[in-house]
């Protein structure tokens, strides 16, 4: 099932009376209104057109997807990231291959002296009009956060699509040889696992212990750190959920596993998420579900105005919970180190 409409996602993921709404949860811990506590990371999503269609995708981002971030909006994402002093630009997609505009927007972020991270698919490096990327990318010391939720063909070929591992095993063999991962270089790459089903990932640590030693044993390749995200009941996601019947018990297993702790460090209270239109978002997942920025603050990245941005109330809705439950889950990984039931 493709779940589209936001208005119809948030219907659904508000009318399981068995979990009860996210913000009073917050008001029960004394978290509410939950709010930003400043800026570090622009995270801009440049477009939803995507190579594959994975079936965990919170953006239903896909081949047959047309938006795609302007020129025009692009400059206006450097001008602010040239007004203030906002260290990171983390730019994602959809595949943000995809987007014309990529090269010349991580070429004026580098100029401007920002930290620039692009979350990669890894697939599309292995494209004829994109295989040239990876070299760019080594040239501009960019950061890279590949995709890859097992270190097992089969579990990732599952999610993902046919051939996806394979592929992703070469393209990741190709960084290596450029540096990526590798001791004593300056090329970060970081992995990102996420969990097949509708369940809560383990420990950070022991995953990234096992796809170190496993990705090295099968195939010689090393890689910086390995970030675990939970599954956001979102987009394509969401979609499976309804089909199996499994959103009210996964809602639960989020709920039921809220962390205070993780709560207080979710991603959304340190950066801002600008839509591909140029709307302002406080994450990616806000973004997928079509919740804009609270009203009394500039809505779109053509008002930005960054101190009343940097101490907004954050939105938030029962999709929230994914962020919060045992170790916390963010575009960086888990966010605490022990987990809260």
């Amino acid at each position: 099932m493709e779940i589209g409409d936001s208005f119809i996602q948030l219907h659904h993921l508000r009318s399981v009376d068995a979990v009860p709404p996210f913000n009073q949860r917050l008001m029960a811990t004394g978290l509410f209104p939950l709010k930003s506590a400043g800026i570090s990371t622009l995270q801009v999503n440049v477009g939803r057109v995507c190579n594959l269609s994975c079936k965990h995708c919170h953006m239903d981002a896909g081949p047959d997807r047309t938006e795609s971030m302007s020129r025009e909006i692009i400059s206006r994402c450097l001008g602010v990231l040239d007004d203030t002093d906002i260290p990171t630009l983390d730019i994602t997609g959809g595949a943000p291959e995809l987007n014309p505009h990529l090269p010349w927007f991580i070429d004026e972020a580098v100029k401007l002296g920002r930290r620039v991270i692009v979350r990669t698919n890894l697939t599309v490096l292995d494209l004829d009009e994109y295989v040239h990327l990876a070299e760019f990318y080594a040239s501009r010391r960019v950061e890279l956060t590949a995709s890859l939720p097992y270190y097992r063909e089969s579990n990732t070929d599952r999610q993902r699509g046919e051939g996806v591992f394979n592929t992703s095993v070469r393209v990741l063999k190709r960084l290596n040889a450029l540096g990526y991962g590798c001791e004593q270089s300056r090329l970060q790459l970081n992995l990102v696992y996420n969990p097949a089903g509708a369940f809560l990932p383990p420990a950070q640590h022991a995953v990234e212990a096992d796809f170190r030693r496993e990705m090295m044993r099968r195939y010689g390749i090393v890689f910086n750190q390995l970030f675990t995200i939970t599954n956001v009941p979102a987009g394509r996601f969401l979609g499976f959920l309804l089909d199996s019947g499994n959103l009210e018990e996964y809602l639960d297993r989020l709920s039921g596993a809220f962390n205070p702790r993780a709560a207080v460090r979710v991603m959304c209270r340190n950066q801002i998420s600008v839509g591909w239109d140029g709307r302002l978002y406080d994450c990616d997942f806000n973004q997928a579900l079509g919740l804009t920025c609270n009203p009394e603050v500039p809505g779109h990245i053509h008002d930005f105005d960054l101190a009343s941005l940097q101490s907004r109330p954050i939105v938030l809705d029962n999709h929230c919970y994914a962020c919060t439950a045992g170790f916390g889950s963010s575009c960086g990984g888990a966010v605490v180190e022990s987990s809260y039931a």
